[in-house]
């Protein structure tokens, strides 16, 4: 990404930040509550209003059973997962987290003194868990305290159903361990449709979840939080310590999002599956292998060597095309590099063009 900013001309097929607009009802309620005088603090969990919206959505769109007493709103998913993270762990306990999976995972572990452990996904099966291994995990280590899940997946883009969830749902009752389920692509979803472990585990599951994805609002910065009455009171009080509240205006343009007219969430995921089966046609074309995503926007490439820093480096210094290295993702993208679909249609086609050419040219020479 550093190298992209100060390289003019790259095609961005590496970051996770929708390249739509948010949408125009969503400025204008922001703007229109900035006039209002929603320009002070709020409630440290956040305006009533905007957590009864998201109750509201939570128990139509997710099937959790919630009011808005049982939600805390944060400065978005990130910071939603820290302060999920920080009201759980004490130092030396251990997290638990996909691998492949979202690096931050990790990182915000460290923030609170807890540890990280990756259990591996099945690259053949989709990216499914290993459950051998991460039973082997639990027994193993008995400071787990959390369990991650993230589907749809950031990076694999896989969306895991109810007997994968079912399964996850057990292990954490069986070793009293909490399911912190990262839900941000929820909307996102082609194919299969998104099930929250909520609502096979609501006692064990602690859901976090974004405007960020859904609604092309990454620099609004809001998220939100559920879970058991004990966990959502220890988030609200790490918000208040860390934040002390979720900007006003910000609250208030997820309330309209979340109250306002759905057409363009439906848009956008339509143009992101016809994004998806252009890559997967064009890659094909450049005779490169990928595994086909079932939600979220990016998709996981094969390419012909494991050390995938090097290759994006490579990449951008040769073609201007910027692509994640599967490295950051844990040990499990060894080998592969990942697409954000996250741009137009144009960008990546050019762009799949210019990888397959490189792959040709400078790496099976």
């Amino acid at each position: 990404m550093d190298i992209a900013f100060r390289t003019p001309g790259v095609l961005r097929l590496e970051v996770g930040d929708p390249d739509f607009p948010t949408p125009a009802h969503i400025v204008e309620a922001a703007a229109s509550a900035a006039r209002s005088g929603y320009t002070h603090y709020t409630p440290s969990q956040g305006l009533p209003e905007v957590r009864q919206a998201m109750a509201e959505k939570l128990s139509s769109f997710n099937g959790l059973r919630v009011g808005r007493d049982d939600v805390v709103v944060s400065a978005g998913g990130g910071h939603a997962l820290f302060a999920v993270y920080r009201a759980l762990c004490d130092p030396g306990d251990m997290v638990l987290a996909p691998d492949p999976g979202w690096p931050n995972y990790g990182t915000i572990a460290s923030l609170t003194g807890a540890a990280i452990e990756r259990y591996p996904l099945l690259r053949e099966e989709g990216f499914s868990p290993d459950f051998d291994a991460l039973a082997g995990l639990l027994d193993k280590h008995p400071n787990v305290k959390l369990i991650v899940v993230n589907t749809p997946g950031n990076p694999t883009g896989a969306v895991w159903g109810e007997e994968i969830l079912s399964r996850l749902a057990e292990l954490c009752r069986i070793h009293d361990v909490y399911l912190i389920s990262d839900e941000c692509y929820e909307a996102i979803t082609f194919e299969k449709s998104h099930i929250s472990p909520g609502t096979l585990d609501a006692e064990r599951t602690v859901s976090v979840f974004s405007v960020s994805k859904t609604y092309a609002m990454t620099g609004w910065r809001v998220g939100y939080v559920t879970g058991p009455a004990e966990v959502v009171s220890m988030v609200g009080r790490v918000v208040e310590n860390t934040v002390s509240c979720a900007a006003a205006v910000s609250q208030k343009a997820a309330e309209a999002a979340l109250r306002g007219d759905q057409r363009p969430v439906a848009e956008m995921v339509a143009a992101y599956e016809s994004r998806r089966d252009l890559a997967m046609e064009r890659l094909g074309e450049q005779g490169l292998s990928a595994i086909e995503p079932e939600g979220a926007f990016y998709v996981m490439v094969e390419v012909p060597t494991a050390d995938t820093v090097a290759f994006a480096s490579e990449l951008v210094a040769a073609d201007k095309v910027t692509v994640a290295p599967g490295e950051a993702f844990g040990p499990g993208g060894s080998g592969l590099i990942r697409l954000s679909l996250a741009s137009d249609e144009s960008t990546i086609e050019e762009g799949i063009r210019r990888l397959g050419r490189f792959v040709r040219d400078r790496v099976l020479e």
